[in-house]
């Protein structure tokens, strides 16, 4: 039986999350607790993709982010991997219905990473979709719980919300990613002399994707509605905070809200949530 190995894997993506991200485990505690082990097992997922790219640099990263590709879709085919994060990943594909294409599209936006790019604004949109909004539609899946009709209705205002972390990301990190990975993903700026007029056009973006996925998480199943709310939250005031800084702090230090404050806005965000005021 395969059950204790599927607890040991569900138990893997669990701690793979707690440890690469406070913000997202606080969230998921908010979840109802169908709802938390598959979450866990796609951010679990996700991170390893994203650990190959940015963290192993001594390592063959084409041939590893190649042979995570494959057992990947092996495990979804046979239902099975030995590898517990990705035996997590495939029972909730299998299980949820996931596209295999938006799978798909992440780790081609993972390979992206790999090498220099320059991010026209097509790249920068065709990027973005992949590492960020494809994640949001696999969450959303999970949220749905199979009901198409939901998953459609809300999946728009999804893509907003995955869009709009991902380039909060990009403007807290963006000084690592130029100096120490050499990345650019902002099309049509030179980091090099990034200005104020630069960052305001891109947060005016930022501000206008999360008040459109708010309207979405309002819609969203009682389920994980407090969850994704705190999330929405926590990058909200992450935001804020950058915009009240220069360019030139941006790209000395990387901007971050404290774990007291996360704490925070986790009871505030409780407050909110049972007064109705999202």
């Amino acid at each position: 039986m395969k059950e204790k190995f599927d607890t040991l894997s569900a138990k893997c993506s669990r701690e793979t999350t707690r440890l690469y991200s406070t913000s997202f485990s606080l969230g998921i505690l908010f979840f109802n607790k169908e709802v938390r082990y598959p979450i866990h097992a796609i951010y679990g997922f996700v991170r390893l993709a994203d650990e190959i790219v940015d963290s192993f640099h001594d390592y063959p990263k084409a041939l590893m982010l190649a042979e995570l590709r494959n057992d990947c879709f092996t495990a979804i085919e046979r239902g099975i991997s030995l590898n517990p994060v990705i035996n997590s990943f495939q029972q909730v594909v299998n299980q949820y219905g996931i596209n295999h294409q938006l799978v798909k599209q992440f780790l081609n936006s993972m390979e992206m990473d790999l090498g220099e790019q320059e991010y026209t604004p097509e790249k920068y949109e065709e990027y973005i979709m992949g590492s960020a909004q494809v994640v949001g539609l696999m969450c959303l899946h999970v949220f749905t719980n199979g009901n198409n009709e939901e998953f459609e209705r809300l999946k728009k205002p999804a893509m907003k919300l995955g869009s709009a972390f991902q380039k909060v990301n990009f403007l807290r990190d963006v000084n690592a990613d130029y100096q120490e990975l050499n990345r650019t993903y902002f099309p049509n700026v030179n980091l090099s002399a990034f200005s104020d007029e630069n960052k305001r056009v891109i947060e005016e973006d930022i501000l206008s994707e999360l008040n459109d996925a708010l309207i979405g998480i309002r819609e969203l199943p009682r389920s994980c509605r407090k969850g994704v709310y705190l999330a929405y939250v926590y990058y909200k005031q992450l935001y804020r905070k950058i915009s009240k800084v220069p360019a030139e702090k941006v790209m000395s230090e990387r901007i971050r809200v404290s774990n007291g404050h996360k704490f925070y806005l986790m009871f505030d965000s409780l407050v909110r949530y049972k007064l109705n005021v999202l």
